[in-house]
């Protein structure tokens, strides 16, 4: 008899769970309401997320049961997925899609009124904030791209295989539902959007460190990426019913404006365990900075906000107008800057770990302005500088981590930058960077020297560069990639015109010789 070990998953929950998934999409791929992956994946998300609702209604009506209380459900009938989907042979053909799509329907039980994402939207919680708001912010955003009511059915067949029920499940479709998010990332990078790779994001997470009952946000959260290792985190420091309370109101927060990457964060954080994901589908960058007070500040930020980018007039106009900019990652470094939580009573202020290309470094103008305040009013204290290809495909823009706290000014700066392993000349998409190279840096953080890839700068010596943040390693080779376009410019310049002598001696050590 073969023991199986601990960590082993039964094929019936992990290889069931793919090739449902895999059936249900390539049943996606006849439907000619669909054209490509992007369509395909939140088709399947939505269908996940309200087997998945119910599936947890289902568990916390039972345990109401038992408790001799009256559980009220988020999703009343006939709209939970055992009223309309659970049946293989249930509606299906025109009529699954009128009731699916259609203000109104007639329903699954034979009565006419709201059809499914009618009556979804217009759900809301008693007091706001539970699970009902959330289900009404996600399907305001989603639309139902497929047209064919039966290649529907037997997608919602092959997911109603799915029990979420079980832990062991949840635990496997969380994966394998990242996996999904990986090949929508792959895609989107063709149209302009750059997701964190995940060992990026777990450095980060670690050596910002959120605490129990600290509240973290990332107010470009995409996918949820830097959230759901956030709630990992936090989850690890929990060890009674009390800390997962704690956990579950209010540590978890974020935005995205976008509809998909909106309904993805919550289906991830939900599959990851987090019951009331609190997500705004608006634009961050929405307020007038002079308005954000001590109530709508935070203790931790950790974010990669959009690189380039236009904003409308009317967001520009929320900044000071010494700071108005087209480029995004300017406007969302002044956002996190009002939102950190100031250090009083001997608390700790808010502290930011952010990803931001080269160019902030060494900008001037209005990107100066916007370090010298960072400078003046926060503790810079360190920035990692990652090596080439770590955001391949998407960009091979140089990026840089930025770490700073809201405690007082900064007198010095610690730089580490990363090295590539020997041989390589970049990471790429097939060979991204793993976490393990992040090892050393971890290691260092705590007990902070100088050596061949450490080293620190004076905040005074930044101040009289004119806030050029961009500045190299003493002990390394200089690598013309990193320089800002000046130096650049001039380097190409000196090389060109000692080119040029060289040519002319040589000629003229031709010409003597023909002599």
């Amino acid at each position: 008899m073969v023991r199986k070990t601990k960590n082993e998953m039964p094929k019936t929950t992990a290889q069931q769970l793919g090739s449902l998934i895999k059936s249900a999409r390539d049943i996606m791929r006849k439907d000619k309401g669909l054209n490509g992956d992007l369509d395909r994946l939140p088709m399947l998300t939505w269908i996940m997320f309200l087997k998945f609702l119910d599936d947890m209604e289902r568990i916390r009506e039972t345990e109401e049961e038992l408790a001799g209380r009256k559980y009220k459900p988020a999703i009343e009938p006939p709209y939970r997925w055992r009223d309309w989907a659970a049946k293989e042979d249930g509606i299906t053909g025109d009529e699954l899609i009128a009731f699916i799509n259609n203000d109104e329907a007639v329903r699954p039980d034979g009565t006419k009124g709201a059809g499914l994402f009618a009556y979804l939207r217009s759900l809301h919680g008693a007091n706001g904030g539970d699970r009902r708001d959330v289900i009404a912010t996600v399907f305001r955003g989603t639309i139902n791209r497929m047209v064919n009511g039966y290649l529907l059915r037997d997608v919602i067949n092959k997911v109603n295989s799915i029990h979420f029920t079980a832990s062991e499940e949840i635990h496997t479709l969380s994966h394998l539902y990242e996996s999904m998010l990986k090949e929508m990332r792959d895609t989107a990078g063709d149209s302009g959007e750059f997701y964190t790779p995940r060992p990026v994001i777990r450095f980060m997470v670690e050596v910002t460190d959120p605490k129990l009952g600290e509240v973290v946000l990332d107010p470009a959260c995409g996918t949820g990426g830097f959230l759901v290792e956030s709630f990992e985190h936090l989850r690890k420091q929990c060890k009674k019913a009390s800390d997962f309370e704690v956990l579950q109101k209010g540590s978890i927060t974020g935005g995205d404006a976008k509809p998909l990457p909106y309904l993805l964060c919550q289906m991830n954080l939900l599959l990851h365990g987090l019951e009331y994901p609190q997500i705004d589908p608006g634009n961050s960058l929405r307020f007038p900075l002079r308005e954000i007070g001590d109530k709508e500040r935070v203790d931790i930020i950790l974010t990669n906000p959009p690189f380039g980018g236009e904003e409308e007039r009317g967001i520009l106009s929320n900044f000071p107008e010494d700071k108005q900019t087209a480029e995004t990652a300017l406007l969302f470094l002044q956002l996190i800057m009002r939102k950190l939580r100031r250090g009083t009573g001997g608390k700790r202020g808010g502290r930011c770990g952010i990803v931001v290309p080269n160019g902030t470094l060494f900008g001037d103008g209005v990107c100066a302005r916007i370090k010298k305040e960072l400078l003046e009013e926060f503790n810079l204290h360190t920035i990692v500088r990652l090596p080439n290809g770590v955001f391949a495909p998407y960009t091979g823009i140089p990026t840089n981590l930025l770490f700073f706290e809201r405690d007082g000014p900064t007198k010095e700066i610690w730089y580490y930058e990363v090295p590539l392993p020997e041989g390589r000349k970049q990471y790429t998409k097939t060979q991204p960077m793993p976490f393990e190279e992040f090892g050393p840096v971890i290691a260092w953080w705590k007990d902070r020297k100088e050596n061949g890839h450490a080293w620190k700068v004076s905040a005074a010596k930044v101040v009289e560069s004119g806030y050029n943040l961009d500045i190299k390693n003493p002990n390394g080779k200089q690598d013309l990639e990193h320089l800002p376009p000046e130096q650049l410019t001039e380097s190409i310049l000196k090389k060109e015109q000692r080119i040029a002598e060289i040519m002319a001696e040589i000629k003229q050590v031709l010409a003597d010789g023909i002599k």
